[in-house]
Order: C-alpha cells, then sequence, then structure tokens
C-alpha cells in the first residue's frame, strides 16, 4: 500500500525501511524482482534500509555500511553487478564475504562494548 502512495504522488526518492523483512523468501524475492521492474520503468531513486546482506546485494547498486554506535559509515561500495544478479555466482558470494566481514566487525564492537559495560556495572 505505501508503495503504492509514492507511486501515485511520483516522489522522486523512494524510503523503503525494511518492506520485505516479515514476508517468507518465495513472496520476498517476488516483491524484489517486482521493485527491480518498477525502478527501471521509472528510474526513481529508493533508499532501501535492510539488514539482509544478500537483499542489499541482489537489489542495490551502492551498498552503505553502517557502524554500531555512532552510526557512521563504514563502507560505500559500489556493486558491480549485471542484473539479474545470480546469488551462487563467485562474484555474489565474494562480495556476500566482504559484507559480512564487515558487520561482523560491528557486531563484535558492540559485543565487547556491552562486556566493557557490564564489568563497569
Amino acid at each position: 500500500m505505501a508503495i503504492a502512495r509514492v507511486l501515485a504522488l511520483d516522489s522522486p526518492i523512494m524510503l523503503m525501511d525494511e518492506p520485505f523483512g516479515a514476508l517468507d523468501a518465495l513472496t520476498r524475492r517476488n516483491l524484489q524482482d517486482e521493485l527491480l521492474r518498477i525502478w527501471a520503468e521509472l528510474k526513481k531513486t529508493i533508499i532501501f534500509v535492510t539488514h539482509s546482506i544478500e537483499e542489499a546485494i541482489y537489489l542495490a547498486d551502492r551498498i552503505v555500511v553502517m557502524t554500531y554506535r555512532p552510526g557512521t559509515v563504514k563502507r560505500d561500495l559500489l556493486v558491480d553487478m549485471p542484473r539479474l544478479r545470480d546469488p551462487a555466482s563467485p562474484a555474489f558470494n565474494a562480495l556476500k564475504r566482504e559484507l559480512g566481514m564487515l558487520v561482523m566487525e560491528e557486531q563484535q564492537r558492540h559485543h565487547n562494548d556491552e562486556i566493557r559495560a557490564a564489568a563497569v556495572d
């Protein structure tokens, strides 16, 4: 429904915050493909927030990885792969590993901060 409203308003930018997070895998992929179709047809800028590394690679031209508090840009990567992207391809999986390492570094930093905070208490 929200996508329809944005399209009806002809907004040049669409902000989508975890729009497919609660969906099953098949529905999620179908809606990802539909979003790519809409993007290709209407050429709107879409800012898409997701915690799914695979979803980010599948959809994005550019992926921005944020740091754990304070939320700053850790890495800004261009995705240089043709569409439709094959999640089984070596390039897709190489980028998935790189992004996974960046995210895990931040998760470890968060974990270490929690341990330090608990030691102070």
